[in-house]
């Protein structure tokens, strides 16, 4: 098992944690054609916090949860830094600066 796993578990509940306090969580899911889009981040069907609830944190569940090999690098925190300039979420970002950081080995 790779040494940063346990981080990576905890950084992901730590996001999940932060959407929530922010208010960004939905209890809807986005439609299944939303969800389909090719484009990175989903930015033509997706607010990014949506991106992050609906495909980010299941996709890297599953990774982690079937052993996987893990992404080699991550850039998620510029463009959260992008969607949600106008919104305090520091706590949301730093998260996904430490989850970019243990994927990029850095």
């Amino acid at each position: 098992m790779d040494a940063r796993v346990p981080e990576l578990a905890d950084t992901l509940l730590l996001i999940e944690r932060e959407l929530r306090m922010a208010g960004l969580w939905s209890d809807s899911a986005p439609s299944a054609q939303a969800l389909a889009s090719c484009e990175p981040f989903c930015v033509d069907t997706l607010a990014f916090e949506q991106w992050l609830q609906w495909v980010l944190l299941p996709r890297m569940k599953a990774i982690l949860e079937g052993d996987r090999p893990l992404p080699q690098v991550s850039g998620i925190s510029p463009m959260a830094e992008v969607a949600f300039v106008e919104r305090p979420v520091g706590g949301l970002l730093a998260a996904l600066q430490r989850f970019d950081r243990l994927l990029s080995g850095g």
